[in-house]
Formats: C-alpha cells, structure tokens, sequence
C-alpha cells in the first residue's frame, strides 16, 4: 500500500514538472530582451506599429481652466470654455493675454 502511495505521489510529482516545463518554455517563447523589445522582430508591439496621422481634428484646451475649449475670443486669440471664462478673459489685460499665449507657444500680437 506504501510502495503504491509513492509510486503515485512520484507520477503527480513528474507531471507537475512536466506542466511546469511546458509553462516556462512558453514564457520563454513570449520573452522580452533586456531593452523591453519583442525578441522576434516581425511580432508588432506598441513601440513597432506604425500608424498614420489621426483623422480627427485637434482638441482645444481653455487657457485659463484646462477644460475642452469650444470657443476663442477673436481679441486676444484665448480659448476658453464657457461665459465665465469669457467675462475673466475680457478683465485681463494685453499683458496677461500675452503670457497665456506665450505658455501656451503662441506668439501673436494682441490688439
């Protein structure tokens, strides 16, 4: 009864290291290099694909909130996101104007 206990826990034990075996050698096969690239060149990965342009228009950000911004004031070239933000623009002076658009790298004249 011993021997045949044994002789089954040996068999689990070869078919656990089997299963195991069989597991590395797959992570093996989907193995990153050191540098974090796909070992086999053709696989593509999100650093490899190439894409085109997207299609869709840019979105626009409000210089003062950081929101979506719908709208942009024709005197100082701001955007801004709703009403508020309007009545904030139009307080400001050409100077403060300036340095929104400078931070955000425009740079055009504000009448």
């Amino acid at each position: 009864m011993i021997a045949q206990f044994l002789v089954f826990s040996q068999e689990r034990e070869r078919d656990r290291l089997d299963r195991e075996k069989r597991r590395l050698g797959r992570l093996e096969a989907n193995a990153m290099d050191v540098d974090g690239e796909v070992a086999d060149e053709d696989l593509p990965s999100y650093t490899s694909i190439e894409a085109p342009p997207s299609l869709l228009p840019p979105k626009h950000y409000c210089d003062i909130t950081g929101l979506e911004a719908p709208y942009t004031d024709p005197a100082t070239g701001l955007r801004y996101h709703d009403k508020s933000v309007y009545d904030i623009i139009k307080s400001l002076g050409a100077g403060a104007a300036k340095e929104y658009l400078a931070a955000r790298g425009v740079n055009s004249i504000v009448k």
